[in-house]
């Protein structure tokens, strides 16, 4: 049925299907096969150095790092019979340059020796997810490209992550350590394998939806780092557009940008400020629209999904419950969106591995990330799932979506037994 604000999305290209899911798939494949080629388009299709082949051993320890943030975790990990994950000498230390001013490289690693010193005596294994962009090496090292999220370490740029700390350690304890480096979407697929012990899983998954988004497979054996925030292969409305020039990487990640926290609610903002210049909205709303300075992700989900909530940025917004129905509708088709694009990435991964098809051995598809767990409105983790079903079913291929608690611990754990 047509409505004043269905007639709005049409005229800027906006659709919550914006393409035919078989079409959609077979792009992500078509890209996914060009970037194995050696000839990436818009998916890097990184080799992860980990391989799949070997089963993880129960009751063997081994030291886990996870970085990715303003703070830097640190345990021990061991497995039982049945793939849970024990926890142990678990501590959280502020990331080494997050501090507010410049680290050298010795400091740098010197502080994360000295985090690690204690656990050595337990472990000469260690698994490090390092949620920077670092290039990893086929003897499983990982060389920093560049720092994110305001780390204050330039000396650490370009060199090998794995190495530093290892020479750090020796030179603190005279202890040496075999340390494995892998992303925080490897170590989500993983932290799958655990839970595989019990279930004997055939392929594995890993897929992250929450500030960012991205997504890692099985290609004959080895994972791949797909790198999917960057595909293009959507058509962009009016509003990505619009949104993508207010950015300071416009035109990269635009994949990203239509799914995941860090920009839903910046693009629901623009669609509402579009439709509030247009008449959608009623003079006082669009007034207060016209200014309204930004828009987060939590507070964009809390209004769509109740209108009449209290406590966000559209507390400034004097609505009418016609605007309350407008809004409403434009949040939930953004959202829509939102879910049918990362049904359909998760659904391309499982299809490029090519496993599933016995009912015994399903694809496990690990899923971490507030975004796909924490967004109420537009039933959108049920939705999600709800496509995925839709896309494998007809294709006869069994899987599970699990979660998997601190996926990136355990994942990491997994990396450094099984290295």
């Amino acid at each position: 049925m047509k409505t004043p604000v269905t007639d709005f999305l049409a005229r800027h290209t906006f659709d919550a299907r914006p393409m035919a899911m078989e079409d959609l798939l077979a792009e992500f494949d078509r890209q996914m096969e060009a970037g194995l080629g050696g000839r990436p388009q818009s998916l890097a299709m990184i080799p992860a150095y980990v391989t799949l082949e070997k089963a993880v051993p129960i009751h063997a320890p081994v030291v886990v790092m996870d970085a990715g943030g303003t703070n830097l975790r640190t345990a021990v990990v061991w497995f039982d019979e049945k793939g849970q994950p024990r926890i142990e000498d678990f501590a959280k230390y502020p990331m080494p340059g997050t501090t507010g001013h410049d680290v050298s490289a010795e400091v740098f690693f010197g502080t994360m020796a000295e985090m690690v010193a204690p656990l050595s005596e337990r472990a000469t294994a260690m698994g490090f997810c390092f949620s920077y962009p670092a290039e990893i090496q086929p003897d499983g090292d990982g060389r920093l490209i560049r720092w994110t999220k305001q780390v204050r370490a330039p000396e650490v740029v370009g060199q090998l992550i794995g190495h530093g700390v290892k020479t750090a350690l020796k030179r603190a304890t005279g202890r040496t350590m075999d340390v494995k480096v892998l992303n925080d979407t490897v170590a989500t697929l993983l932290a799958g394998k655990s839970i595989g012990l019990a279930r004997h899983y055939a392929d594995y998954v890993g897929f992250i939806l929450g500030t960012g988004t991205n997504t890692a497979y099985v290609e004959k054996g080895m994972a791949i780092n797909v790198e999917s925030g960057g595909f293009d292969g959507v058509p962009q409305s009016d509003f990505d557009r619009a949104m993508d020039t207010t950015l300071p990487d416009c035109g990269a990640y635009r994949f990203e940008k239509m799914i995941s926290g860090a920009y839903l609610g910046t693009l629901a903002l623009t669609a509402i400020t579009m439709a509030a210049a247009e008449g959608l909205f009623s003079e006082n709303a669009a007034r207060a629209i016209a200014v309204l300075p930004a828009l987060s992700n939590k507070d964009f989900d809390e209004f769509t999904f109740n209108p009449f909530v209290h406590g966000t940025a559209l507390d400034a917004v004097p609505m009418t419950d016609d605007d309350r129905r407008t809004f409403r509708a434009l949040g939930e088709a953004v959202l829509q969106r939102a879910a049918y694009l990362a049904a359909a990435n998760i659904a391309a991964a499982v299809l490029r591995g090519g496993k599933g098809r016995d009912p015994l051995h399903p694809v496990c598809v690990t899923v971490d990330g507030s975004t796909y767990y924490r967004t109420k409105s537009a039933q959108f983790k049920s939705r999600i799932e709800a496509h995925i079903r839709d896309i494998l079913a007809p294709r006869a291929i069994a899987y599970d979506i699990v979660s998997v608690d601190d996926a990136p611990l355990v994942g990491a754990a997994v990396a450094g037994l099984t290295a």
